[in-house]
């Protein structure tokens, strides 16, 4: 190999390393590993070849180290005096010396064996890089560029950082129309290991989205002042979350909603218009309960004294719909977010079949 072809080898190791972000170090251990292989193969030899690789030195040498012997018994390994004086002048019997070969001797086959392993290592790099930045990213949310829309499911395939992952439809929020180069958050709900290469699951429905959201817009919640306890959600719908304020002087859903709503506003813009309920927590199940109803006002929360986490919930006649919501939505989301079966009824006493929910 000339001192050029040396150059140009380096050259693009290192041209490798600045565009795929892959060490030249692991690089050329693949590259030492294909040579050792194919000279194994070519020469019959028993794994004594030595690749030298030096960058900085500009060389690359290969060559097959034998022992010198008087009197020759195993040819792979070892060499005799007067053969070894080709590759030193003072040939020394208990000595190693170093046959050297020139890379283009190894042929098409030690070509193709470089030539792949390196692909492999690029790609085992690069999965490896994709895995850490999945991990780094788990339960985090990101801003991902939209890559492809199947026409047909309406998955959609986003790229984010070196990878890429799929929002299917499951996971959008409700009719949301994701177009082309358009960026959106999206949150990351887990990370896989597959035989195809790491997989994040990505989602804009999971509760983690929103929290992640609130965690962006509201200074305190980032800095801990203010804590998300609970959080239920229908996504592209309603959202319930509770709060609370770890300082007296912090109002807890003031700072959610922001100076004339604009933190929560910005969420619900980033949600599609999605209802948010933010709701004051407390430790004592029946201020909970209440506050979870809203925003129904709630006149009375009688607690099961069965110890089973239910509960029976009394408000005005008038607000008995408003209470339980579309569907029962509201009944629905309160009772995941405080954890407690809620049984709702009307301050009258009457409570027609048709209301429940």
């Amino acid at each position: 190999m000339t001192t050029k072809e040396r150059t140009e080898f380096f050259e693009a190791l290192r041209m490798l390393e600045k565009e795929k972000d892959i060490p030249a170090d692991y690089l050329m251990e693949k590259i030492r590993t294909a040579i050792v292989s194919a000279v194994n193969k070519d020469y019959d030899t028993k794994d004594n070849v030595e690749v030298v690789m030096d960058p900085e030195k500009n060389a690359f040498t290969v060559a097959i180290r034998k022992e010198i012997v008087e009197d020759l018994e195993d040819p792979k390994t070892q060499i005799l005096p007067d053969a070894a004086k080709q590759y030193t002048k003072k040939p020394v019997v208990g000595k190693f010396v170093n046959i050297p070969l020139e890379p283009k001797q190894f042929g098409r086959v030690a070509a193709q064996a470089a030539k792949h392993t390196i692909h492999q290592g690029i790609r085992e790099a690069e999965k490896g890089q994709q895995m850490e930045e999945f991990q780094r990213n788990n339960q985090e949310l990101v801003t991902a560029l939209v890559r492809r829309v199947d026409p047909r499911t309406g998955a959609v395939t986003v790229e984010f950082g070196k990878g890429e992952a799929v929002l299917p439809k499951t996971e959008q929020i409700g009719d949301e129309v994701i177009t082309e180069g358009s960026r959106i958050k999206v949150y990351i709900v887990d990370v896989k290991s597959t035989e195809s290469g790491p997989r994040a699951l990505i989602s804009r429905t999971h509760h983690g989205l929103v929290k992640r959201l609130f965690e962006m817009e509201v200074p305190e919640i980032f800095n801990g002042v203010v804590e998300v306890k609970a959080i239920s959600r229908e996504a592209g719908s309603r959202t319930k979350i509770a709060v609370l304020s770890h300082d007296e002087n912090v109002n807890a859903i003031s700072a959610c909603i922001g100076l004339r709503g604009a933190r929560i506003a910005g969420i619900v813009e980033e949600l599609g218009g999605e209802k948010i309920d933010v709701i004051e927590y407390s430790e004592d199940p029946a201020v909970f309960i209440a506050a979870a109803l809203s925003p129904a006002k709630v006149l009375n929360v009688e607690i099961d004294p069965s110890g089973e986490k239910a509960c029976r919930a009394t408000v005005p006649d008038g607000q008995l719909s408003l209470a339980i919501g579309n569907k029962g939505q509201n009944a629905r989301l309160a009772a995941r977010l405080t954890g407690w079966k809620i049984d709702i009824r009307p301050e009258s006493g009457f409570y027609g079949e048709e209301n429940e929910g």
